[in-house]
């Protein structure tokens, strides 16, 4: 008798797990009081679209490398996906016409680019078309072409150096990019020249210590525990008290793009959530850099359930202060390259002398690069491939996180894991 229940008891475990780990069903509906983060994979670079409880939608950057570079078309980089039949940003489209509330209106009530990157905002080249307005259609451009965007954010252009000045575009580290930052803002600025005057797009760089600036459009007063904080942009830091905030760098002092990375968190009832696009922690010399800006902002961010992994596990990301302080139950890793992550990044978010408690890791794509090198760490990853949705419910006391097939335009549940309480 008890060896059939025991038997009994296995099978049924063993259910529970096949219907969490192997469902091949597609997304429920997002519904009202959900909060809903989509990290899209393309194999382009980051984008996370976002709908919020009152269905507010918002979507946080467009990667879009060039498929003329060769480093987008070696080994050591991810495949555009789910195939080639469209453009990495025509694929964010689908994406979200897939999973956009469906009373909801078909734009993008925001839309936040984190910094001018190519796997962030999009690089032009002689592949890409032109739009009516005369600009190269590329990442966020093209997004916004095809799906109407109301306000769409960014760290501006003037601090801490005048990005449209000539003298500064002329300046050796722009002229020789490899990348095309430059040309690429021209595109860029075109691109909201064109949709300000033609469909009444609002631009705005991030303010650094404001909660009402990304705020519900529909029923903000049905979810009062939900905002979001802006946490850092251009090195301008909030201090974590009213709107104060403090700048690293001075005018005419560039540390290059990704210190200057938009950075927010995202709370909704007892849920946080923070995304900093391409910030970073480590020195040259692979050392804890108190003076970078992980450090700066750890602080203020404080702990948090879920936050995506910055410079997509890069390096010279996640410094042990950094990690110590925020400690996540949940790391979420928008990668496209063998060099993400970096092994030594990968024993910082997983140590228990760090601190305590479990945590699970989640990542977009694993190359095979990254496997040969890193090896059994990877094992610690719950998936490592495929759209990565994080379903916050129960007015931000519980979540559900679903892994979805990136390889099929359908983007069948792959697995579920859940639920989690929000701490």
């Amino acid at each position: 008798m008890f060896h059939n229940l025991k038997k009994l008891g296995f099978l049924m475990f063993a259910l529970s797990v096949w219907i969490s780990h192997g469902q091949d069903t597609q997304l429920p509906d997002w519904k009202p009081g959900f909060l809903d983060i989509h990290h899209i994979n393309t194999g382009r670079g980051d984008a996370a679209f976002m709908v919020f409880p009152d269905g507010t939608t918002f979507l946080v950057d467009a990667g879009d490398m060039s498929e003329t570079h060769p480093r987008t078309t070696s080994r050591r980089n991810a495949k555009l996906v789910p195939n080639r039949s469209k453009t990495a940003p025509e694929w964010i489209v689908d994406y979200v016409d897939q999973f956009i509330p469906k009373n909801q209106n078909r734009q993008l009530d925001y839309a936040l680019i984190t910094h001018y990157h190519d796997d962030h905002f999009g690089e032009v080249d002689s592949l890409r078309k032109v739009a009516a307005g005369g600009y190269q259609l590329t990442g966020i451009m093209a997004v916004g072409s095809l799906l109407p965007i109301k306000k769409l954010i960014d760290r501006g252009f003037d601090f801490p150096l005048d990005l449209k000045d000539a003298k500064v575009q002329s300046r050796e580290r722009f002229s020789k990019d490899t990348y095309g930052m430059v040309p690429t803002l021209k595109e860029y600025w075109k691109y909201i020249a064109h949709q300000s005057k033609e469909n009444g797009l609002e631009n705005e760089a991030l303010k650094v210590g404001a909660v009402d600036q990304i705020v519900l459009k529909y029923n903000p007063k049905d979810y009062p525990d939900f905002s979001v904080q802006n946490i850092a942009s251009n090195g301008v830091i909030w201090t974590g008290e009213d709107t104060k905030t403090h700048s690293l760098f001075k005018v005419g002092e560039y540390p290059g793009e990704n210190p200057l990375s938009n950075c927010i968190r995202i709370d909704y009832g007892k849920f946080n959530y923070f995304t900093g696009g391409d910030i970073a922690g480590i020195d040259g010399f692979g050392q804890t850099d108190l003076n970078a800006l992980e450090s700066h902002v750890a602080p203020v961010i404080g702990p948090v359930d879920v936050a995506t992994l910055n410079h997509h596990g890069n390096r010279d990301s996640q410094n042990p202060y950094y990690v110590r302080t925020i400690r996540p139950r949940i790391w979420i890793q928008q990668n496209w390259t063998a060099d993400h992550p970096g092994e030594e990044v990968l024993r910082r978010i997983t140590s228990k002398q760090l601190y305590p408690g479990e945590r699970d890791i989640f990542s977009t794509i694993m190359l095979q690069g990254t496997k040969d090198v890193i090896g059994g760490r990877v094992d610690q990853y719950k998936s490592q491939e495929g759209h990565i949705v994080v379903r916050v419910y129960d007015n931000g006391n519980m979540y559900d996180i679903y892994v979805l097939d990136d390889t099929s335009e359908e983007r069948k549940i792959r697995a579920k894991y859940g639920p989690y309480k929000a701490r």
